[in-house]
């Protein structure tokens, strides 16, 4: 026996018709919500990954800036030595 959609109601094929409707309605919602995510996610890493970059540069320099200080500040200055006095 073959399956004939005419012997289907109209109310009947209308309402499978809005189901099928609602879930490519759904499946399209549910992938652009997935593709936010993925774009926000990656947006995130992004300023994740340039925020610490920047703030290891920014204590590298901090770092070498201290060492050069505290280096500076060991050396002990030559001593002038007296020039000829003048009388």
């Amino acid at each position: 026996m073959q399956f004939d959609l005419s012997s289907v109601e109209t109310a009947t094929l209308v309402f499978i018709g809005t189901l099928v409707f609602g879930a490519i309605l759904a499946a399209f919602v549910l992938a652009a919500g997935l593709i936010a995510l993925v774009v926000l996610g990656a947006g995130k890493l992004a300023w994740t990954v340039a925020a610490n970059t920047l703030l290891a540069v920014v204590h590298g320099i901090n770092a070498g800036w201290d060492m050069l200080v505290h280096r500076a500040s060991t050396v002990e200055p030559p001593r002038r030595f007296p020039g000829p006095a003048i009388p």
